[in-house]
């Protein structure tokens, strides 16, 4: 599925795509993304749970800052020689990809490598000591060759677009987790309990209560027999005392 004008405006709420600056599009079955070079001023995207496999239209978002890509289909770190020319990143989500390939320590060593003024690489903080080992331990890329981008590329071991991924997955991309954080908030919000649980006793009802304890001789222990607050003070003769 082709990323449109109109899916961009409708998410980022914008009018015009040289204003958007924030963009989610997490699990929308996305194969091109071509349109983000027409958004300079992009500085966070989510393009996780899709199907891209190239990211030249973001190498044109020179403000990008934050780019999360889990689960796409990226075919070669060679994709990073993209990403070289955005000053601005930071942050990156490149885990779950064909790219990152059977050696973890070679492909995180290899990000380092090209993109080292990074802070993040899949939600784990970047060292300056992982920084310095990156340059003798990693591997530069070049520009990704046609054939590398014309390639079949291979199954993925995961689904790529489901509701019930979303609410298994830990930890989700922050942008999306924000988004979610509201709803979730509301289902949560704790009900007043109905009023009928709860039943308040009217004044006849009491006094009526009273009336009985007193009918049923219920006075204190040796003592006199106190009227009760809620019955007619006349009844009881007290209305003719003098005072």
């Amino acid at each position: 599925m082709k990323l449109t004008r109109k899916m961009v405006l409708s998410r980022a709420k914008a009018s015009e795509l040289h204003n958007v600056r924030k963009l989610n599009c997490w699990g929308s079955r996305l194969t091109d993304i071509s349109i983000c070079r027409e958004m300079p001023s992009l500085e966070v995207i989510t393009l996780s749970v899709n199907s891209i496999s190239t990211l030249e239209p973001v190498s044109r978002c020179r403000q990008l800052s934050e780019l999360y890509l889990r689960k796409n289909r990226i075919p070669s770190l060679a994709e990073l020689f993209y990403l070289k020319g955005l000053p601005r990143l930071r942050v990156l989500w490149l885990a779950e990809n064909p790219c990152c390939g059977a050696c973890p320590h070679l492909y995180r060593m290899t990000v380092l490598r090209n993109l080292p003024h990074l802070q993040k690489l899949d939600n784990q903080t970047v060292t300056e000591e992982e920084v310095s080992r990156a340059l003798t331990e990693g591997e530069e890329v070049t520009a990704p060759s046609r054939e590398d981008t014309r390639n079949g590329l291979p199954e993925l071991p995961y689904a790529l677009s489901t509701v019930d991924t979303a609410a298994t997955e830990t930890p989700q991309d922050p942008l999306s987790l924000r988004e979610s954080e509201a709803s979730i908030q509301g289902q949560l919000s704790p009900k007043p309990p109905p009023r009928d649980r709860f039943p308040s006793f009217s004044q006849r009802e009491a006094a009526s209560s009273c009336r009985s304890r007193v009918s049923e001789g219920a006075a204190p222990a040796g003592g006199p027999l106190l009227p009760c607050p809620h019955v007619d003070a006349t009844r009881w003769g007290l209305g003719d005392r003098d005072t």
